[in-house]
């Protein structure tokens, strides 16, 4: 273990270096948190600006033909499977509560959930049969799928100001699996059509999750307010120019209760949604372990801006089902403010992949644990001896890998640890760049099996300002400053 003391940083990483960090300057260019979540969503989609793809994101239109349903008459899935006959429409709810076994989704269908309108979704597992083709926590199966579910739809959405529920206490919830971790369960080497999770094969099922379109094209979710999910809530998964606006989520208390996970899928807009969740608020996923790797599909060129996270497990987080990798994501203007991580990169030994080209500007974070946080070791809960940098594993096709990664223009309003890296021996954290932090907290850095590492142009207000590094190479300190006093 090696540690740098505070006159070692002023020495070797002030040398040379004439400009002065102002804490103030940063903040005043930060995006507010009045201007950013659900309510302060604007009519307009903004041009998307990235650097590493170009896409024009557009709202969708839809055949003129509506159909209003009403709580207790016509079914809602009738009234899908009406206007799909009709070349497409939308169908409305109005105002009142509708109880609901699983809906699906068709090509050309807008479902728009009115203002004052509660759908609810029932709670027993024949509410959900037959089973879908679906993807569960990055492993393809056949099971519950999700309670708005469509497969190879084109041009869909979910729209309005109302809210919808996941199921409430009855079988899904008592027989869902939680006794092992998925890999465990279904075995890779079985045929996915023989994957089958209806409640009968054995005696547990995987949970649907609330909106998870798959093998979609054209997805369009927008105001809802998402709540009691029994899983992940909105899961996009093979599904191509997504956007996902002025949603709100609130899962707290619900284990797996993530708000917005991305799974492979490419040309993604995710911008002014709120969460309070269970768990991750938006997570970037790419499948998991060998079935992850079979698959090999990216999740790639999303963009993340006015977002809001009051409480989370993490605010962003990359993984930790990564076996086809993420790539090309750019998040700007957000504020995760209590969430118990920020910005967290995640996955571990056994699942794969990893993520490249990652940029995170202008992100305001207020944690209880780590601000920026890289832990790709993960707990022995899951992985067993794995979980341990000294148990030594040879490089083999499991074995993930994150690297170039940009952060800038972060403000850190408090942090157990403001840079935390938890990298693999052998396979190194690489080549990351941090500059224009402002971060106050207890700890300054801890790093483990890192390369490539460079902080620049920052300034810190911590208790410990030491650095903890073991097996790190290439460490670069350039223009920063430490106050303890200093009031941000």
């Amino acid at each position: 273990m090696k540690k740098i003391a505070i006159y070692f940083l002023f020495i070797f990483g002030l040398q040379g270096c004439a400009v002065k960090n102002n804490p103030h300057d940063l903040l005043s260019r930060l995006v507010k948190r009045s201007e950013v979540g659900a309510e302060n969503m604007p009519n307009i989609i903004a041009a998307v600006h990235s650097p590493y793809f170009n896409a024009a994101f557009k709202k969708p239109t839809f055949p003129n033909n509506v159909i209003t349903v009403k709580p207790g008459g016509e079914s809602i899935q009738k009234a899908i499977d009406s206007l799909e006959k009709m070349g497409g429409g939308t169908v409305k709810l109005a105002p009142g509560h509708f109880l609901s076994g699983r809906i699906t989704l068709k090509s050309n269908i807008e479902l728009q959930v009115q203002k004052d309108a509660i759908l609810e979704f029932k709670s027993e597992i024949e509410d959900f049969l037959p089973v879908v083709f679906t993807r569960n926590e990055g492993i393809e199966l056949y099971s519950l799928g999700a309670c708005i579910y469509a497969e190879n739809a084109t041009n869909i959405a979910i729209t309005g100001k109302g809210k919808i529920y996941g199921p409430g206490q009855g079988t899904i919830r008592e027989r869902t699996m939680t006794h092992d971790v998925i890999e465990n369960i279904v075995d890779h080497k079985i045929p996915v059509d023989q994957r089958i999770y209806d409640g009968k094969t054995a005696d547990f099922i995987f949970p649907p999750a609330l909106i998870a379109p798959i093998h979609c094209k054209g997805v369009y979710i927008e105001g809802v307010s998402l709540a009691q999910s029994a899983f992940w809530n909105i899961v996009p998964t093979y599904c191509e120019d997504v956007i996902i606006r002025g949603i709100s989520i609130n899962s707290i208390g619900i284990q797996r209760g993530d708000g917005i996970d991305v799974e492979s899928s490419r040309n993604v807009l995710i911008e002014y949604c709120s969460f309070e969740t269970g768990d991750d608020c938006i997570a970037l996923k790419a499948g998991r372990g060998y079935d992850g790797l079979r698959v090999n599909k990216p999740t790639e060129n999303i963009v993340i801006r006015n977002c809001y996270a009051k409480q989370g497990h993490g605010g962003m987080t990359i993984g930790s089902e990564t076996a086809g990798m993420v790539q090309g994501v750019y998040v700007h203007n957000c504020v995760f403010d209590g969430v118990d991580v920020g910005l967290r990169f995640k996955t571990r030994r056994p699942r794969g992949g990893g993520g490249k080209n990652i940029l995170f500007e202008n992100i305001y974070l207020n944690t209880v644990h780590s601000a920026l946080r890289w832990d790709m070791l993960g707990q022995a809960l899951h992985v067993g001896n794995q979980a341990d940098r000294n148990f030594k594993v040879e490089k083999n096709p499991l074995t993930p890998r994150f690297s170039d990664i940009e952060m800038r223009n972060i403000y850190i309003e408090n942090a157990a640890d403001c840079i935390r890296i938890e990298g693999i021996p052998e396979s190194k954290l690489e080549n990351v760049k941090i500059s224009s932090v402002n971060g106050k907290g207890k700890r300054f850095l801890v790093a483990r099996d890192a390369k490539s590492i460079t902080i620049q142009h920052s300034v810190f207000a911590v208790e410990d300002a030491e650095i903890d590094t073991i097996n790190v190479q290439d460490l670069n300190l350039k223009g920063i400053e430490f106050n303890r006093t200093l009031n941000f």
